[in-house]
């Protein structure tokens, strides 16, 4: 029998795989009594173990689920940790059969933002109260302070504010990595463009090694200085500081280093693909984010590129020159940097249309806040993006804040020399290229899109609007063609 409380608990959470075991650790250590359930009853015994263990915290177990909801105060707040999509609807009608109304359900998982509020508004028809509430850092973040994003009932978040604000990360002169970010799913939405940031940072700090290992010939020795050394500074990060980690590791199976033999072939698991959906859809321009996506579906292809290295010789490209070590790290470093600014600028734009369409008021200086600490893009930098938006909410984009657009200016010669001399060696760097592309589009007065406007309206008559004369005008151009020919 799992161990009962002989009073009524605090909290429930519900979802016991690593990242609900470590949270609902986390709440109990922070002084709130936390009853929790499993489907699976071996994982409900596992934690109340791991309680025991780690302090003798107040963790109650439950086997079954009516007993559990009875075990938590009213109102009843319980988190449910479970895979997206099917198994959240299941655990919602497993739970909701015992509750009262006034009652909470918080979803902790990465759920697709319009589940989330068809569900808020399923549940209101119940007088249940529901959030949905991204949850980023990994198991290590669970345990000891996550960065958290819940959104949908303001009620509701009311009744979790005074544990959130314990449970979170705590980031000195800046607070708890948490905050009520908005109405219906905008928690979600914000989770899920964290991760699409996270998908184009991973693939850039990928691209620095691609570049520092295949044209600066580093051994994994000197890109674990080089990495270590890059995190004293502006490039200050969890991914920075991991991947140092990383270059450091013995293969204790075999002879040399680990990284060297993982198999090039990411992983992902959707939140990534929904973040280039989305901006699709609201027709912000997002490149570095799928570049980053394109290149785990091109890392998924292993046999098929094994084959073509085979078919187009790869490795036969002589370098038309010598490259200089420490020059090569140094603008690494900048072009590193400078492509950062672009996938956070989109990310944030990304943000700011949906929150407009939604009528959500995100406030992006906050969510800046709140990813400083405990989530997996956490960085120094994040400070400099609060700090830009500080100076200027409406920020049309953060490449035009003044101390970005200046370290930008500073670093584009670097970042130019680096995509330039990876493209000589047949290196892609395909978010880095995207990123530089974003900066050059976006910082020219005029583009060639008035040709591909011209061609539209040649076959297609779609109208144009012209520089000098206001209105929409519309040309036979093909007759006029043929006029001239003849």
């Amino acid at each position: 029998m799992a161990e009962q409380s002989p009073k009524l608990n605090r909290i429930g959470l519900a979802g016991l795989a690593v990242m609900g075991q470590n949270l609902a650790l986390n709440i109990a250590e922070k002084g709130f009594p936390i009853s929790v359930y499993n489907r699976t009853t071996s994982k409900v015994d596992e934690t109340t173990e791991r309680a025991k263990l780690e302090g003798n915290l107040p963790v109650f177990g439950f086997h079954d689920p009516e007993s559990f909801v009875k075990s938590i105060q009213k109102p009843r707040v319980i988190i449910m940790l479970v895979k997206a999509g099917a198994p959240v609807d299941q655990t919602i009608k497993t739970l909701s059969a015992y509750m009262e109304k006034g009652d909470c359900i918080i979803d902790g998982g990465n759920e697709w933002y319009e589940n989330t509020e068809r569900r808020e508004k399923a549940m209101a028809e119940l007088g249940l109260l529901y959030l949905g509430m991204g949850v980023s850092g990994g198991e290590e973040g669970a345990r000891n302070g996550p960065s958290m994003m819940p959104g949908g009932s303001i009620e509701a978040y009311k009744y979790i504010e005074d544990i959130v604000l314990k449970v979170a990360a705590q980031v000195p002169d800046s607070g708890p990595c948490v905050t009520y970010i908005g109405k219906g799913g905008s928690g979600n939405f914000v989770k899920m463009v964290h991760n699409g940031i996270e998908y184009g940072d991973m693939q850039l700090i990928s691209e620095a090694y691609d570049v520092l290992k295949s044209v600066g010939k580093l051994s994994n020795e000197e890109l674990k200085n080089v990495f270590t050394e890059w995190n004293k500074g502006e490039l200050q990060s969890f991914l920075i500081e991991i991947t140092a980690d990383i270059f450091g590791i013995k293969d204790d199976k075999a002879d040399g280093y680990l990284v060297d033999k993982v198999l090039d072939k990411t992983g992902m698991k959707g939140t990534g693909k929904w973040t280039v959906q989305q901006a699709a859809e609201l027709s912000i321009a997002a490149p570095t984010i799928e570049a980053s996506l394109d290149s785990r579906f091109m890392s998924g292809l292993k046999e098929e590129r094994t084959e073509a290295a085979k078919v187009f010789n790869f490795g036969e490209i002589i370098s038309p020159e010598k490259v200089d070590k420490e020059k090569l790290i140094h603008d690494v470093r900048q072009a590193l940097y400078a492509s950062k600014i672009c996938s956070y600028a989109q990310g944030m734009n990304l943000i700011r249309a949906k929150s407009i369409e939604m009528g959500w008021g995100l406030k992006l200086g906050e969510l800046a806040r709140i990813w400083k600490g405990g989530c997996i893009i956490r960085a120094i930098f994040l400070d400099r993006i609060k700090k830009a938006y500080d100076r200027n909410a409406d920020l049309a984009n953060l490449l035009v804040d003044p101390e970005f657009a200046k370290e930008i200016m500073e670093r584009q010669s670097a970042w130019r020399r680096v995509v330039t001399l990876s493209i000589s060696h047949g290196i892609s760097t395909p978010g880095m290229s995207a990123s530089l592309a974003y900066f050059d589009t976006y910082r020219r007065a005029r583009l060639p899109a008035n040709l591909v406007q011209a061609q539209r309206d040649y076959f297609g008559a779609h109208t144009y609007e012209r520089t000098d004369i206001p209105g929409a005008f519309h040309t036979e151009w093909f007759k006029l063609a043929r006029k001239i020919d003849n």
